[in-house]
């Protein structure tokens, strides 16, 4: 009853965007925002459908919840972590909710960027295709902010976020057509134009706000590529008391996001749990071999370090761009887990491997799917074969 003056006026006003008002040409963006305030009232009309209360808007929405632990972390870590390096510098400490409004200072206006640009693209293009505008970027409006540094130019993350929404995703059909995760493709667009925003110690302490430039943090990971262990040790990554990108750090956090996403039935326990064990089973393969510091790592290291449990909780089980059968959500998985550590391992150049291997597996899902449908046919069709040799006999 609350909400009844909204659904009353927007009911009110909805013939002046409906054919024959005056705003017709509007009609995209004003069921944009009518769908996101309010359940649509469509129904099907013939035919027979499985119906349930569970639409794309409550599944973003439900993504979106399962992102605040790591996101009100993140926002947390980000004044910490600078606290830290000015103690170290002689400074003052900061209080825990200070630490926190540091961070939401930080985090908000990037976050308003990425919905702002993103957003802006894909009503402009509802409009000239003429079609409704889908939910999809509620998600990765959230994701993109969380997974960069936060000394991320502002400006940068608005040509990320733009070219992830036009060459990622619109330029295929918009949201259920892309291949590859939208908020990878954010970031890789950073990562390959602006590497200096993105890789080196200096990009992870939110420096600029006191006219410093000598911030500096490096992560385990960062230390690992140089050749040295990791300071921080197994608890604190896995608390995320340690610099990185945004909100990436806590596999606390991500844990908690995780069973919100299990308990709901939105992401796939197949998926997630293959990404652990391809990436657990390459780290202790790397552990027999031993030929330098990084191989010697335990195993379970990858799991705490860099984005490996934030991309196997939300971005390896988008279900857009990942396998869709339950064979090949095992197999997806397990590949990416096993080339996030291959590369962490190999390549001391690029010591964060996720980000590649999840869009590279973006790429073969749709081969992986089709070779175990193909499979299951053929399967069927020689015991539809035998069937009938045995029933003529």
């Amino acid at each position: 009853m609350q909400m009844q003056w909204l659904r009353n006026y927007i009911d009110k006003i909805k013939p002046t965007f409906s054919e024959g008002g005056k705003f017709p040409w509007l009609s995209a963006t004003f069921g944009g925002f009518e769908t996101f305030a309010f359940t649509p009232n469509k129904v099907t009309r013939k035919g027979s459908h499985v119906r349930d209360a569970v639409d794309m808007k409550r599944a973003m929405i439900t993504v979106v919840i399962a992102l605040l632990p790591a996101l009100l972390f993140g926002m947390w870590n980000i004044g910490y972590q600078t606290s830290n390096t000015l103690v170290a510098q002689g400074g003052e400490a900061f209080s825990w909710w200070y630490c926190f409004w540091f961070g939401l200072v930080r985090m908000l206006p990037m976050i308003v960027v990425s919905y702002v640009v993103g957003l802006g693209i894909e009503f402009t293009y509802a409009q000239i295709r003429g079609h409704e505008v889908y939910e999809g970027f509620l998600v990765s409006g959230i994701i993109i902010p969380m997974i960069v540094p936060v000394t991320t130019p502002l400006w940068q993350l608005a040509l990320a976020v733009a070219f992830a929404v036009i060459i990622g995703k619109e330029c295929f059909g918009g949201t259920g057509m892309n291949f590859l995760n939208p908020a990878l493709v954010a970031r890789a667009f950073l990562f390959f134009s602006y590497p200096t925003h993105m890789s080196g110690d200096a990009v992870w302490i939110a420096a600029d706000m006191w006219g410093s430039d000598a911030l500096t943090g490096a992560t385990p990971m960062g230390q690992l590529a140089t050749g040295l262990a990791p300071q921080a040790s197994a608890l604190d990554m896995l608390i995320g008391t340690i610099p990185g990108c945004t909100c990436e750090t806590s596999v606390i956090a991500i844990a908690l996001g995780a069973i919100i996403l299990l308990v709901s039935g939105i992401a796939s326990w197949r998926t997630m749990l293959s990404v652990f064990v391809g990436g657990g089973l390459m780290g202790l393969l790397f552990n027999a071999i031993g030929a330098n510091s990084y191989m010697q790592l335990p195993f379970y290291y990858h799991w705490l370090m860099g984005g490996f449990a934030f991309g196997a909780v939300f971005m390896a089980t988008d279900p857009v761009t990942s396998a869709q059968t339950n064979c090949g959500k095992w197999i997806y998985g397990f590949l990416i887990g096993a080339f996030a550590v291959l590369l962490r391992v190999i390549n001391p150049a690029y010591p964060e491997g996720m980000m590649l291997s999840i869009l590279l597996m973006n790429c073969f899902a749709p081969l992986i799917d089709h070779c175990i449908i193909s499979r299951n046919i053929k399967m069927r069709q020689r015991r539809a074969e035998a069937a009938r040799k045995e029933v003529k006999a």
